[in-house]
């Protein structure tokens, strides 16, 4: 379903694109590919997770395809020293009672095991949670935690995105069909005393009372524990929102929506990215459509005194130059914003961004990088930084590899 929509998203940029003069820009850093992806029956292709590091520098993502069994993979890449980079694949999924195609981004937890989850596949055919466990010696073990059962008319199903943990060890995440009305679910898995995981909807979508639907990202806490996320759909538009969980002291958890978004010619509209806070407690993120200029909003969702939420857009992708932001946006140290764009530059293969606030209270964008389809296409993961101010991410297509139509795809490196 996400392939789908997102395509149409492509579709239009490029036909508007090819009727606009590409304006060019100054770039200010250096790309590198780490690693080109390849259909060769063993590797992994079409990554659409970030990544992320483990403390010795190792990044670690998954792959939507390709493996042994052509339904994805996990991965790990090594520095080797002299910019070089060693791919080792960590666990085949085969579909069955194993998950197939993993969309979403990993994390670790405390001990270094990692969690994720995967679109399809399982006892039910509609998606896992799974855990990787790496043994003092010998490779990585896979153990599915969850099986989601979509058709039980009560579970949901598809995750398209990965799960966070909180203080206590539980897992949550989004699950983007399913439910009681079939329009997705907000989850929780506790860890179960003798072992094994148990699940618990704490919020099934309903856009019958304008609620949102089709969660496509994951979610993050604030410091007080509520959770909040997006909706691809739903709302009073029926254009995406961002919600609100909140425990309730009795138990359960209340639903509270703090934007719909709508298509009148200044809000965004249709968010796929996560949302991030700042230090102060403001919410930010990024649709990848709509606003002034057609191409996608960078959003901002400050707390209001008396309650509610107020919206403000910090930057209008448009024609000709970026469009399509789909990806996690990062801050800096110094409270610049970071991220991808699926379209973007002479080749329309898409970019890696920089915003910058300034004194003037307006956000310039900075393109750090323009793809080439050589060295990727469709970065629709954001991207992280090591402790040196590196960026690295992931293209969903492009690369060196003959063995894909449009490439198998690609892990970046961007220094400034």
């Amino acid at each position: 379903m996400q392939d789908k929509k997102l395509s149409i998203g492509l579709r239009t940029t490029l036909l508007i694109i090819t009727l606009t003069l590409y304006v060019s820009t100054t770039y200010a850093a250096t790309e590198k590919v780490l690693h080109n992806f390849t259909d060769n029956g063993s590797d992994g292709f079409n990554p659409r997770a970030g990544l992320i590091f483990d403390k010795a520098g190792n990044l670690y993502g998954a792959t939507v395809n390709g493996g042994t069994s052509d339904m994805g993979t996990v991965f790990e890449l090594t520095p080797k020293g002299g910019g070089v980079w060693t791919e080792t694949v960590l666990h085949n999924f085969v579909g069955g009672t194993d998950g197939s195609f993993p969309y979403g981004t990993l994390i670790f937890d405390s001990s270094g095991n990692l969690y994720g989850t995967t679109q399809t596949g399982g006892t039910y055919g509609t998606g896992t949670v799974f855990e990787m466990t790496h043994p003092t010696k010998g490779a990585w073990k896979e153990k599915i935690l969850y099986n989601f059962d979509a058709l039980n008319g009560k579970d949901g199903g598809t995750p398209l995105d990965g799960v966070i943990f909180d203080g206590s060890g539980n897992l949550y995440g989004t699950t983007e069909i399913g439910g009681l009305y079939d329009f997705g679910t907000v989850f929780e898995l506790t860890p179960k005393a003798g072992g094994g995981w148990k699940e618990k909807i704490l919020h099934n979508f309903n856009p019958n009372t304008k609620d949102g639907s089709a969660p496509n990202a994951s979610l993050v806490f604030d410091t007080a524990g509520n959770l909040y996320g997006t909706t691809l759909e739903g709302g009073a538009s029926g254009l995406g929102t961002v919600f609100e969980l909140s425990p309730k002291t009795g138990g359960g958890w209340k639903e509270i929506l703090l934007h719909s978004f709508n298509s009148k010619g200044k809000d965004g509209y249709f968010p796929f990215a996560p949302m991030i806070f700042d230090g102060s407690g403001n919410l930010y993120g990024a649709t990848s459509v709509g606003g002034t200029k057609f191409g996608g909003t960078v959003f901002e969702l400050s707390p209001k005194t008396g309650g509610g939420w107020t919206e403000k857009i910090l930057y209008n992708f448009g024609y000709p130059g970026a469009t399509d932001p789909y990806g996690k946006l990062i801050f800096d140290g110094s409270g610049n914003l970071y991220g991808t764009e699926g379209a973007n530059g002479p080749d329309n293969a898409g970019s890696v961004f920089e915003l910058t606030l300034q004194s003037t209270g307006k956000w310039t964008q900075t393109v750090l990088h323009n793809f080439d389809v050589t060295d990727g296409d469709l970065p629709y993961a954001g991207v992280i930084f090591d402790a040196s101010g590196n960026l690295y991410g992931t293209t969903y297509e492009g690369g060196n590899s003959t063995s894909c139509t449009s490439g198998c795809g690609t892990v970046f490196e961007i220094k400034p």
